[in-house]
């Protein structure tokens, strides 16, 4: 009787069946991945209509960016550009990746409050959106990867299904922390300026603009940063390095405990987000 009344009251009919529901969304926004395709493929657009190169702004900004700091930090570190460039190079570019995966995932319900509040779709699709939207924008900056990659030789030893595996995890672990900032969010609007701020704080703290020889080989600043392990995951490849089973290791027990947790309170707060909105 006390369950009865429970469920009268607050619409719960226990976590089992919340966590059904979460799979359901899950599942079915799988199987209308296309929709999420064609969002973010509407969301590129509809920023750059009316520009002449679009999208590429960006990545001839990012190129700017790459020469600057290239050119200034080999002199500074006495470095030569055939190691630093295309260092410098790819940690720009997939870090670039990552942040907005993240930055943009905060604003991932809440720019689509008005298709929750109307439509029935799941809600795993407007996660979809902002990765592949992101996506869309690395397709462009490969421009940067290939022509930095080619014109050092590191085109000859690049090892790129190794790289692809590297991206997959990236972008595994990427998702998880998306969704997260996204219900938190929807919830709280101050989390986007404080998930921005972290994420300006861990470029500097992540080998991005800087080699990590500098350091001992298990400096924590090095083993326990999940940044570093993403972004090594694909960069080492690419320049024809190993990647160390460590890096591998990290990345599947982060994605793992991740996606249970991250699951655990989209399940739970699911039902909830909308009225958040």
């Amino acid at each position: 009787m006390q369950t009865a009344q429970h469920m009268l009251r607050t619409g719960r009919r226990g976590s089992l069946f919340e966590f059904r529901m979460a799979w359901r969304d899950f599942h079915t926004s799988l199987e209308r991945i296309s929709l999420a395709w064609s969002l973010a493929w509407h969301d590129v657009v509809s920023r750059y209509r009316g520009s002449i190169l679009g999208p590429f702004w960006i990545t001839i900004s990012m190129g700017l960016m790459v020469l600057g700091i290239g050119l200034l930090y080999a002199q500074l570190f006495k470095i030569s550009l055939r190691e630093f460039m295309p260092f410098v190079a790819l940690g720009i570019v997939f870090f670039g990746v990552i942040s907005s995966i993240i930055n943009e995932g905060c604003e991932t319900f809440v720019q689509a409050s008005g298709m929750l509040s109307q439509t029935a779709l799941p809600m795993f699709t407007f996660v979809w959106r902002t990765i592949l939207r992101n996506l869309i924008n690395l397709a462009h900056h490969l421009v940067i990867i290939l022509g930095v990659l080619i014109w050092y030789g590191y085109w000859s030893t690049m090892n790129v299904p190794l790289a692809l595996a590297g991206l997959a995890f990236l972008l595994l672990n990427a998702s998880w922390i998306s969704l997260l900032a996204a219900i938190a969010s929807a919830r709280f609007r101050d989390i986007q300026q404080i998930v921005v701020s972290a994420m300006q704080f861990a470029i500097f703290m992540t080998p991005v603009f800087w080699r990590p020889d500098g350091f001992p080989a298990r400096h924590a600043l090095l083993v326990f940063n999940p940044f570093n392990h993403m972004l090594e995951a694909v960069r080492a490849p690419l320049m024809g390095k190993p990647v160390d089973v460590e890096t591998y290791v990290f990345l599947s027990l982060m994605a793992l405990v991740g996606w249970g947790l991250t699951f655990t309170v989209f399940a739970l707060t699911r039902r909830r987000i909308v009225h958040y909105l």
